[in-house]
């Protein structure tokens, strides 16, 4: 049997190729859009690719399962549990199976066996593994389900899409889903599709795998014998969900659109152009780190750099309904399309080499950094106002006094709550998302604004140690 791990830094998603060497057979589970990683690696391994599981509706990344139906012919193993509401659509055309609990199927020599673990989703299931001529399982693909340390979100429905009630009735069934996860044996490997990092849980750990009996033993969400206090605390405490969720859901249920049939975005080679789109309210993301951005950038254009956390901001940010223009470097431009269709931003329609971009600009913007000292003197004496972008949790978890508190992820949508009466000074933790913060301002208008370098974790240590 061959085992092999994807794993998608961006997303914080995991997807795994399971393979029976004896007949040469092999299966994705919870695969992403870009299923060229996949296909490549089968070919090196002498294997063919017959099928993809996929444990639920995925609302954090687009599923590549109807990529590689569509590519190769590869068989959907999607939930028949849920519901009505539950139900993939749009599957006909492709080769597909519907599971229930209970289910078995098998690939090769190996037998995958169903399980439903509704919570995270009404539809959730897993699926245990057994190699040939085992009676037990060696393993489990839980999706969303148990993660190491953590266990899947209930709230994601309510949250992100607006389903009143679904939240607590989630932690209902979560609590029943783990009573059935806590009777299977200890040493069956446990392999989960996100790691730390991602919203879809809120401790994650950054460990790829773990077993039945060490989640027993230190899973937070394991060790509850009372189901209302388990409920209770399981909602307390989440992140906010992305805004892109909601979208993610509905075209994972509906079906994205094939990346071979989505049109190759244009290139803009005059400033002019682009500057014309800007006057009439285009979209345009800068993707050069922060530091080059702040030195000098085109008015009206945000500034999400290419790196870790990419893919998550563009999709709080990015409006899905309109044209997309990005500022790259030609040779990141197909890693940069990947990640945005990896989250359905498939109307990246126009680009620019930014280089070219900058050589050309004859008037630029620029905004400047300040440390916490240079700062507390100014927010004291209530010279300047200030914007808080961290999460909530981390707000609740300590603040400058006079800050105000508007997430990153819903600045575009708070924008006139943001105080414009004195100068600005931005914030997060640590400099990087007030940085992003900076020039969605600056693009809609806000220009008297400063980034807080360091962010809150150094304004704890220069200006809060200081006055203890």
């Amino acid at each position: 049997m061959l085992l092999k791990y994807f794993y998608d830094e961006k997303l914080a998603q995991a997807a795994y190729m399971v393979g029976c060497q004896a007949t040469g057979e092999a299966v994705m589970v919870d695969p992403a859009r870009d299923v060229e990683p996949y296909i490549e690696a089968a070919k090196k391994e002498g294997l063919t690719l017959v099928g993809s599981l996929e444990t639920h509706i995925h609302a954090d990344f687009v599923a590549g399962s109807r990529e590689l139906a569509k590519r190769l012919g590869a068989t959907m193993y999607v939930s028949n549990e849920g519901g009505k509401d539950w139900t993939y659509q749009n599957i006909d055309q492709f080769p597909h199976q519907l599971l229930s609990d209970g289910d078995e199927f098998k690939i090769g020599n190996l037998t995958f066996c169903v399980m439903h673990t509704p919570g995270h989703t009404p539809e959730s299931i897993s699926f245990l593994l057994k190699d040939v001529n085992a009676d037990e399982p060696m393993g489990i693909f839980t999706g969303d389900f148990v993660f190491v340390g953590d266990i899947g979100r209930p709230d994601l429905l309510e949250k992100a899409a607006g389903m009143e009630g679904t939240a607590e009735a989630g932690a209902f069934d979560m609590f029943t889903s783990l009573e059935r996860f806590k009777a299977l044996p200890d040493f069956i490997q446990v392999w989960p599709a996100h790691g730390a990092g991602s919203a879809c849980g809120k401790a994650l750990g950054a460990v790829p795998s773990t077993t039945v009996g060490y989640e027993k033993r230190f899973n937070w969400a394991l060790q509850y014998d009372d189901q209302e206090a388990f409920v209770k605390d399981l909602q307390e405490g989440q992140p906010e969900p992305p805004y892109y969720f909601a979208v993610m859901k509905h075209v994972n249920k509906v079906g994205p659109n094939i990346v071979a049939e989505l049109p190759a975005p244009k290139r803009i080679d005059t400033l002019k152009e682009l500057q014309e789109a800007i006057q009439n309210s285009a979209q345009v993301i800068d993707t050069r780190a922060s530091a080059l951005f702040a030195k000098q950038h085109i008015e009206g254009t945000y500034n999400i750099p290419f790196g870790k956390s990419f893919t998550n901001w563009a999709g709080w940010i990015v409006d899905y309904d309109r044209p997309l223009y990005v500022l790259a470097n030609a040779e990141k431009l197909e890693d940069i399309q990947i990640a945005l269709r990896s989250i359905g931003i498939d109307r990246t329609e126009y680009y620019m080499d930014v280089d070219l971009a900058m050589q050309s600009a004859s008037e630029v913007e620029a905004y400047h950094d300040i440390t916490p000292a240079e700062a507390a003197p100014l927010v004291a004496s209530e010279e300047v106002n200030v914007v808080d972008v961290r999460n909530l949790t981390e707000w609740q978890d300590g603040h400058i006094d006079s800050a105000k508190h508007i997430m990153l992820g819903t600045l575009l949508d708070r924008i006139n709550e943001v105080p414009t009466d004195r100068p600005l000074l931005v914030h997060c933790a640590s400099g990087v998302r007030s940085a992003i913060g900076v020039s969605l301002l600056q693009a809609k208008g806000i220009k008297d604004v400063r980034n807080v370098t360091g962010g809150y974790n150094r304004w704890q240590h220069e200006v809060q140690s200081q006055t203890v």
